[in-house]
Order: structure tokens, then C-alpha cells, then sequence
């Protein structure tokens, strides 16, 4: 891949929820978060937190958001969406690793953060202006208010939640995460959460609760809901 030459120069220069207690879940769950590591494992559950003031019926076509901390498994159920609709799917990390020709983590240090928000918000403002797409955020991208500005206006959003410990099972084999490359994940984690939650329900349309059952189990619902409001109905056979 071409490496950005701005990468080269950087180089040389809803109701309230209880709050998380920290506890382990049952070892039946602990398990099957382990599965993880197999994308196809992915455990989901259908509840979801319907908002039903922003609910309204959409177009047909209107774009699909995925938003939620890493892990979530928005890159994974996003595609299996897309791929039911017959849409175009995108996800925004790694269009700017496409873009850039880099890696998250080296862009995270070759630039900082901001740097590294500074391009999202940039990806975020292309991709949104699509149609008919479905598109899986990266977990920060809700911090800066024109990027959920631009989901809430441009789509149909869902949050994908998890608990920060199931989280921190399914992401702590993996180093392709900055923000987690830290002497305590799990409390970086929760921090995370802390911080982006109430900020993923802002802009969610509703908001579905990951557990156990399949990812085909996650999609059905997801589908359900979007035919609901009038989105994205599922192409005739």
C-alpha cells in the first residue's frame, strides 16, 4: 500500500444504567466470550432499548450506523447486515489504514491521537454522505459532536453494547488497539465506557444488548427493527 506522505513527515518531526461493578460474569458466559477469538463465535443477544422518540420511519434506503466500543462486534454483524441488504459495506478504520497505507497503532504514534481523530472525523464526514451503505464506526468516533451530529442526521444508528469485562475478554489477545496497549486494559476499559456510553446513546436510534446467542441471532434483530422504521427493507427474493 502507498504510505500517506503526510504519515512520513509526521514521522521525522436512555435510563440510567447500574454502574458496572467489575464483576466477573457467570463462567458459562466467561466461556463463550473466550469463543471470540472466532469472529464467527461472535455472542450476541436481541435485547435492545428501543428509543422510540427518535424512532421514526425512514427511507427505504437510509444509510445503517454501527456505533459501540471496541470489541463489539460492529465490524462483524455491520458486514452480516450489509451483507443480507445487499448493501455496500465500509468500516471507517479501515478505510483510513487503506487511505494511509498504516496501521491504526502506527498512526496512533506516529501523530497522537488527535491526529488520528483528526482523520476520522474527516472519513466519518465522506462516508456519512453515502447512500444506501452500512457502515461500522470506530469506537471513538462518537467523541467529537460533528461526527454524531453527522450519524444522526445521516442514518439509522445502532449501539452495540457490551459490558466493559465482556469486552476485555474479547479484545485482550489483540494488539492492534492503542488505546488498550496499557499495563490495565480492563480498567482502561471501564474508563472508556464510563466516558462513551451515554455519549453511543445520544445518537442511537436503539440500542442492542451483546451476549450469547449468534450472530445470526444479532442480525435478525437488528433486521427486525430497521423493517420496523421503515429501513432498509431486505431486497425481494
Amino acid at each position: 500500500m502507498r504510505i500517506d506522505p503526510q504519515l512520513t513527515r509526521a514521522c521525522r518531526k436512555e435510563p440510567r444504567r447500574p454502574a458496572w461493578t467489575g464483576r466477573a460474569p457467570p463462567a458459562a458466559a466467561a466461556a463463550t466470550a473466550r469463543r471470540l477469538d472466532n469472529p464467527a463465535a461472535l455472542p450476541v443477544s436481541c435485547g435492545t432499548n428501543l428509543n422510540l422518540e427518535t424512532l421514526q420511519v425512514r427511507d427505504a434506503n437510509a444509510n445503517v450506523f454501527f456505533v459501540g466500543l471496541m470489541g463489539a462486534g460492529k465490524t462483524t454483524v455491520g458486514r452480516a447486515v450489509a451483507r443480507r441488504l445487499e448493501r455496500e459495506f465500509f468500516d471507517s478504520d479501515h478505510e483510513i489504514e487503506a487511505r494511509t497505507g498504516a496501521r491504526i497503532p502506527v498512526i496512533f504514534e506516529l501523530e497522537g491521537e488527535p491526529g488520528f481523530r483528526e482523520r476520522e472525523a474527516h472519513m466519518i464526514d465522506e462516508l456519512t454522505n453515502r447512500e444506501g451503505i452500512v457502515l461500522a464506526t470506530g469506537g471513538g468516533a462518537v467523541l467529537r459532536p460533528e461526527n454524531r451530529a453527522a450519524l444522526k442526521a445521516r442514518g439509522f444508528v445502532v449501539y452495540l453494547r457490551a459490558t466493559p469485562h465482556d469486552l476485555w475478554l474479547r479484545t485482550r489477545r489483540d494488539k492492534n488497539r492503542p488505546l488498550l496497549q496499557t499495563e490495565d486494559p480492563k480498567a482502561r476499559l471501564e474508563a472508556l465506557y464510563e466516558v462513551r456510553d451515554p455519549l453511543y446513546r445520544e445518537v442511537a436510534d436503539f440500542v442492542i444488548e451483546t451476549g450469547r446467542p449468534s450472530v445470526n441471532g444479532l442480525v435478525n434483530m437488528v433486521l427486525m427493527q430497521l423493517d420496523m422504521a421503515g429501513v432498509a427493507r431486505t431486497p425481494a427474493r
